[in-house]
Parts: C-alpha cells; sequence; structure tokens
C-alpha cells in the first residue's frame, strides 16, 4: 500500500510525467541523430497560400525525429487556413514530409452585411457558395459581384447563363438576390433589370434583345422590369413609367 501511495504521489506531483516526457524527448533526440530526423519539407499545390504561412501551421522544424511528427494536427491546422480545400500531409524515410495542397477556386465577390461580425464587407466566394476568405478581395475585382443573403449559394447558374449572352455579361456590374427569390441585375450604368423568380433563363434572351436590337439602354431608363410574360415594364429617368407589349419594342 505504500508503494501505491508513493506511485500515486509521484503521479500527482508531475514528477513521472516530466520523465516520461523527458525519456521521449531523449528517444527522439537519439532517432533523429540516427538519420531519422526532418531535414526536407516539401510543399505542392499552392500558389496564393505564402510557403511561410503553410509551414507554419504544419508546425514542424528540421531536426525534429520524423517518427515523432503528428501527420493529422499538422494537416488540421493546414485545412483551417483559408485558401486551402484539402490538404495531405505525408512522411517518406528517413527524413522527408510532403505537403500537397488543393486550393480553392475564387468565382465571385459576395458584398453582404452578414460579413465583418455585423458591420458589412465584401468576400471571395467559391462556386458552391463557400466563403474563402475577406482579404485581399481588391485582387480579384473582375469576378462576378454578388449582393444579398444567400446569393453565393444560389448564383452559378445566372452567372454561367449570363456569360452565354455577350451583350448582357458586358454590361453588369452586380447581381442582386432579392429575398432570396429571385435577382435583379444592376448594369454599369445604373440601370436595374429585374427578373422574375422562375423563367430567368428566357428572360436573359430578352434582355440580349432588348439591349441588341431595341437600343433600350441608349435612352433614359432606370429600370427594366421583365417579370411580366406579356409586356415590358420600364421606369424613365423622369420617374415616368412605360409599359410596351411583348414584340412590339423595336
Amino acid at each position: 500500500m505504500v508503494l501505491f501511495a508513493l506511485i500515486a504521489a509521484l503521479f500527482a506531483s508531475g514528477v513521472i510525467g516530466r520523465t516520461i516526457h523527458g525519456v521521449n524527448d531523449t528517444i527522439d533526440a537519439v532517432i533523429a541523430d540516427a538519420g531519422f530526423g526532418i531535414s526536407e519539407i516539401h510543399l505542392a499545390g499552392n500558389s496564393r497560400v505564402p510557403p511561410e504561412t503553410i509551414l507554419a501551421a504544419l508546425g514542424m522544424k528540421p531536426g525534429e525525429s520524423i517518427f515523432g511528427a503528428k501527420l493529422g494536427q499538422a494537416r488540421n491546422r493546414i485545412m483551417a487556413l483559408d485558401w486551402v480545400a484539402s490538404a495531405d500531409v505525408v512522411r517518406r524515410y528517413p527524413d522527408s514530409i510532403f505537403v500537397t495542397i488543393v486550393e480553392k477556386r475564387p468565382f465571385a465577390l459576395w458584398q453582404s452585411p452578414e460579413l465583418g461580425n455585423g458591420r458589412g464587407g465584401v468576400a471571395v466566394v467559391e462556386r458552391t457558395g463557400g466563403l474563402i476568405t475577406t482579404q485581399g478581395v481588391e485582387k480579384f475585382a473582375r469576378l462576378p459581384k454578388l449582393v444579398g443573403p444567400g446569393a453565393p449559394e444560389a448564383a452559378a447558374d445566372l452567372v454561367d447563363a449570363v456569360m452565354t449572352h455577350r451583350a448582357a455579361a458586358a454590361r453588369i456590374a452586380a447581381y442582386e438576390y432579392v429575398s432570396k427569390r429571385r435577382w435583379n441585375l444592376i448594369l454599369n450604368d445604373g440601370v436595374v433589370v429585374k427578373l422574375p423568380e422562375t423563367g430567368w433563363q428566357k428572360e436573359l434572351d430578352a434582355l440580349e434583345h432588348l439591349i441588341v436590337d431595341a437600343g433600350v439602354l441608349e435612352r433614359d431608363i432606370t429600370e427594366i422590369d421583365l417579370r411580366s410574360p406579356t409586356q415590358f415594364f420600364f421606369v424613365l429617368r423622369s420617374g415616368e413609367k412605360k409599359d410596351v407589349q411583348r414584340g412590339k419594342e423595336t
């Protein structure tokens, strides 16, 4: 009983824990001296994530025992980096660590009051809607601009379709998601194009026709409403509203 009490006291005081830790450190040092210390760390797949950022997340240093490298923890830390979609961390004996990452692909910029801890901001987002980063967004000014809650998750099909309509695509400044149901297209001269909740694909054809054949953007208008199946509705800069039967707009 005295022996058990003594052992318990040693554990409680941390003496045994420190001794085991010290033994492990000694073993790691012996292994490293035997040629199994990390001497090479290879990175692949990163173009946006700086090497020093990956190495810091990896948390391994030259000379440390390759057997003591905690690969799973290192991978989790790398996966937490903004631009990393997937990561592989492997050891190759006797002395090398290989890190391979796949980076997220930027699809659009999203402006939302949800960002910046409720203060609003802009983020780079993936095609699926996943947020990539709020840092350095000015580098991605040519990406489509999305506005409104839920816009990143819903935008891909619309953006793809718009890109097949050359005249419209060249004039769109932003895509505004309204009540998570339908889209407004904000043109670069401030004109707002209202799309219907359903059937918006054919309305892109109608918009292309209005721009190219009817020359509506050469007129003094601020709004084009394409939600009616029978008429086009226009709001002039004077505030006057006009409607034109479809097929008679030219």
